[in-house]
């Protein structure tokens, strides 16, 4: 295993479409749920202990060899807006075209014969980290770190938000972070004896609202 791997994989300029969704952001920016740092540090925290959870979970147990079939129907039942759905089916495609072409992998190529219009992006993340040679912790880590990541990101470009400010909201949630990915781990190691109902379930319903919401707009910076 080369833990650097991990650094590849999470690092924003790896070409697997985050760049253009918010997370979330964009349609709290608009509502003024986000109007600054203070604001962003509690948008980030709510969606890191909901969706991120659920993410780094589902990342986790695919990186464990859980069925990828099963989690992508986990992960369905676990977001309950289809507009969130079409954009993680969007960025699982992307991911997967980047993981592919980076960490070939048998279980990839049959993920992306199973899922031509795209899985569920936390479950290619999990298979790309298991192609890359990472840990379960590793990919828990890897999809935590991106659902709070991508909205710091864009308040940045929709309030012209100081990035030194928007990256001190990353670094006050990384005690969190830590306990999320390991809650993660913790779950996706459970599913052996209790099936993929031993993941987690946060919700997150406002997010849910605000992306159909978001979807329907005639005019729109990032893609949700």
């Amino acid at each position: 295993m080369s833990r650097a791997a991990l650094l590849v994989l999470a690092d924003g300029r790896f070409p697997a479409g985050g760049h253009a969704h918010s997370g979330g952001a964009e349609a709290a920016v608009k509502a003024g749920r986000i109007n600054g740092a203070s604001s962003l540090e509690e948008f980030c925290r709510g969606r890191l202990h909901t969706a991120g959870l659920v993410a780094a979970s589902l990342a986790a147990a695919a990186v464990l060899g859980v069925d990828p079939g099963e989690l992508d129907a986990a992960a369905d039942a676990r977001t309950p807006s289809p507009a969130l759905r079409t954009a993680a089916r969007k960025l699982g495609r992307q991911l997967m075209r980047a993981a592919r072409a980076t960490w070939p992998s048998a279980e990839l190529d049959a993920l992306a014969r199973e899922f031509p219009k795209g899985a569920h992006q936390p479950v290619v993340l999990g298979l790309a980290a298991r192609a890359a040679g990472l840990e379960a912790v590793d990919a828990a880590y890897c999809a935590a770190y991106e659902s709070v990541s991508g909205p710091a990101s864009a308040t940045v470009r929709l309030l012209s938000l100081d990035p030194f400010d928007a990256t001190g909201v990353l670094a006050r949630l990384a005690p969190e972070l830590d306990r999320v990915a390991d809650r993660a781990v913790e779950a996706a190691r459970e599913v052996a004896e209790v099936g993929v109902d031993a993941l987690p379930a946060a919700s997150a319903p406002l997010l849910e609202i605000s992306a159909e919401l978001h979807a329907a707009w005639a005019v729109r910076l990032f893609a949700s």
